[in-house]
C-alpha cells in the first residue's frame, strides 16, 4: 500500500478498478471477492485528505471509473443517454463518502470508519427511493453471482449484503492502520464475516434438500424471438413479428403442453385493443383457444383520457384462452431519461431531456403492483408476479408483489439493446437476488439476451443461449413461505439511517467539545 503515496490519485484509479470488474460481466468472468477490498485503498488515501475538493476528486475518480467499467453498455442503447448516466451515476456514489468526510472532519478517521457501513446502506435505500434513481450500482448487487455467499439475502435484502462489504473493507483498514496488538481483534471478525454466510447457506439448502422435487411445479414455455428491437418498432414489421410467436408457440404448445406461456417484454409492439387492432385482437383470442393455454406477454398499452392525451404504457398481460377481461400490469419503475424523465409530473418542460430507445420514449407510469391469477387445472388458482425489465433491480418493489401472494415470479425484457455486452449478463444476476430474498423461482422471458428459469438459491435451472430464436418449456416451482425480507423489506437500511444520524450527532457533540476545548487553552 505504500506505493500507492507515489501518486495522488493511484489509490482512486486502484479502488475504481476493483469495484468495476467485481461487478458482474460475461460468466467466464468471475472477479467479485474484489468487491471485499475493493474500498481499502481509497480509505487508506483519504486519511489524510483535509481539503475538501481534493476529497471529492479522488472520490469521484474512483467513482467514475467504478462507472465507467461496469455501465459502459448502457452507451450501446444511447449514446448520450449513456455518458449522462455514467457521469450522474457516479455522483450519486460519492455521496456517502461524502458524508464520511464531514464525520472525519468532526470526529476523526476511526469514528467515520466505524460509521462508513451505516451511511453508505442508508444512503444507498434513500437513493432507490426518488424518481431519478438508476439503482444499478448498490454494492451488494457485485456479489450476485456469489452463490453460496449471498443466501442471507433472505434476511437482509440486497442491503445487507453491501453492509457485510462496508464492514470487511473497513476493518481490512483497520488491520492496515492498526497496531500489532491490535490485528487479531480485527481479523477475527473478518474470519467470521467469511464463515459465517457458507455455514447459512449449507445449513438452509442442507434443511431443504428432502423438499426438492416434491414441491408443486407449473409448466412454463418461454418464447425467445430474436428480434431486432430497432425494427420491431416498424408498423409494417408487426405482422412478421406477430406470425413467428404464432409458429413457436403453437410448435412448443403441441410439444410440451404447458400451463403457461410467457413472451417478453412489449411482444406486441402496438395497443392491441384499440379498434384499429381489432382483426389481430381476434387472430390472438383463436391462437389462445387454439392452444388451450394462457399467455403472459408485454404489450402497448394505451389509455385514453378525458379531455387529456392519451398515455402509453410498457405493460403486461395475461390472456386466459376464453374471452375474459386481460389481467394488466403497467410497469412503474421507468428508465431515467431512456422511458421517462424525472419529475416530468411536475416540470412538463423537461420532456425535451428525453434519450429514448426506438420506440419507448415518454412512457406512462404505472400505480400498482398488480398481481395476475393463473388458473390451472391441477392447482387451482395461482398467484403471479409479473415486472417488466428494469424493475427487477429494485427489491422493495418486488417484494411488494410476493406479499401480496405471489408464488412464482416472472420477469418479461427485451436486453437486445445491448448486443453482445455483459449488460444481459449482469442484469440476469441482479435478478438472481431476487429470488433469494423472496425464496421464489423466476421465469425469466428475453427478446434477446437471455431467457432463463431460476429457482429460490437463485441457480439456473434451465436457459437459452443469447442471440437464438429458441422455446424453453421448465418445470418452474410453486413456493408460499414469505421470508423474513419479504415480510420486512426496509427494516436494515431504516435502522442503518437511524444509527448514521445518531453517529452524525455523536460527531457533531464531538466536534463541538474539541472546539471548545481549543478555546479554552490560553
Amino acid at each position: 500500500m505504500s506505493q500507492l503515496s507515489h501518486s495522488r490519485y493511484a489509490a482512486s484509479v486502484l479502488s475504481g478498478l476493483f469495484l468495476g470488474l467485481s461487478f458482474p460481466s460475461y460468466p467466464f468472468i468471475r472477479l467479485e471477492l474484489l468487491a471485499w477490498i475493493a474500498l481499502v485503498p481509497l480509505l487508506l488515501s483519504l486519511r489524510t485528505v483535509e481539503k475538501a475538493g481534493e476529497f471529492f476528486r479522488r472520490v469521484y475518480l474512483s467513482m467514475l471509473l467504478f462507472c465507467l467499467i461496469s455501465l459502459w453498455w448502457v452507451s450501446l442503447a444511447t449514446l448520450p443517454g449513456g455518458v449522462l448516466t455514467m457521469f450522474a451515476q457516479a455522483f450519486f456514489l460519492t455521496v456517502p463518502l461524502l458524508a464520511f468526510y464531514a464525520v472525519k472532519k468532526m470526529a476523526g478517521y476511526r469514528f467515520a470508519l466505524f460509521s462508513l457501513p451505516f451511511l453508505w446502506a442508508a444512503w444507498e435505500w434513500a437513493y432507490m427511493q426518488q424518481d431519478l434513481s438508476l439503482g444499478w450500482l448498490t454494492l451488494g448487487n457485485s456479489q450476485a453471482n456469489l452463490n453460496l455467499m449471498i443466501q442471507y439475502a433472505d434476511v437482509t435484502g440486497v442491503w445487507g449484503i453491501s453492509f457485510w462489504l462496508l464492514w470487511f473493507n473497513v476493518l481490512a483498514v483497520m488491520v492496515l492502520i492498526g497496531s500489532k496488538k491490535e490485528v487479531f481483534r480485527f481479523v477475527t471478525p473478518m474470519t467470521l464475516m467469511i464463515v459465517a454466510p457458507l455455514l447459512y447457506s449449507l445449513v438452509f439448502v442442507f434443511r431443504d434438500r428432502d423438499n426438492i422435487g416434491t414441491a408443486a411445479q407449473l409448466r412454463v414455455t418461454l418464447v425467445q424471438p430474436n428480434i431486432d428491437p430497432h425494427g420491431k418498432w416498424v408498423q409494417q414489421n408487426s405482422g412478421d413479428i406477430m406470425d413467428r410467436y404464432y409458429w413457436m408457440t403453437g410448435k412448443a404448445v403441441r410439444d410440451n403442453r404447458p400451463d403457461l406461456v410467457i413472451w417478453p417484454e412489449t411482444a406486441i409492439p402496438f395497443s392491441i385493443f384499440d379498434t384499429n387492432y381489432a382483426p389481430d385482437l381476434q387472430s390472438l383470442r383463436v391462437s389462445l383457444r387454439q392452444w388451450h393455454t394462457p399467455l403472459l406477454t408485454g404489450f402497448v398499452d394505451v389509455m385514453y383520457l378525458h379531455n387529456k392525451p392519451y398515455e402509453a404504457y410498457n405493460a403486461s398481460m395475461l390472456l386466459d384462452p376464453g374471452n375474459g377481461r386481460p389481467q394488466i400490469y403497467r410497469k412503474m419503475h421507468l428508465v431515467p431519461f431512456a422511458e421517462r424523465v424525472p419529475y416530468i409530473d411536475y416540470f412538463p418542460w423537461l420532456g425535451y431531456a428525453t434519450f429514448s430507445l426506438s420506440g419507448i420514449s415518454g412512457w406512462g407510469r404505472g400505480l400498482e403492483t398488480a398481481v395476475m391469477k393463473l388458473t390451472t387445472a391441477k392447482y387451482g388458482e395461482v398467484v403471479i408476479a409479473n415486472f417488466i425489465c428494469y424493475e427487477s433491480i429494485f427489491p422493495g418493489h418486488v417484494a411488494e408483489f410476493v406479499r401480496k401472494g405471489a408464488r412464482l415470479l416472472t420477469l418479461v425484457t427485451n436486453d437486445g439493446w445491448y448486443a453482445t455486452s455483459y449488460g444481459p449478463y449482469q442484469h440476469l444476476a441482479i435478478g438472481r437476488l431476487r429470488c433469494i430474498e423472496n425464496r421464489r423461482a423466476m421465469a425469466r422471458c428475453a427478446n434477446t439476451g437471455l431467457t432463463v428459469v431460476l429457482d429460490k438459491y437463485g441457480r439456473t435451472i434451465a436457459e437459452i443461449p443469447w442471440w437464438e430464436k429458441q422455446t424453453l418449456t421448465a418445470e418452474v416451482p410453486l413456493e408460499s413461505r414469505l421470508t423474513f425480507y419479504t415480510r420486512y423489506p426496509d427494516i436494515l437500511p431504516k435502522v442503518a439511517t437511524g444509527i448514521s444520524a445518531l453517529l452524525f450527532l455523536v460527531a457533531v457533540i464531538k466536534n463541538q467539545r474539541r472546539v471548545t476545548t481549543t478555546d479554552r487553552k490560553p
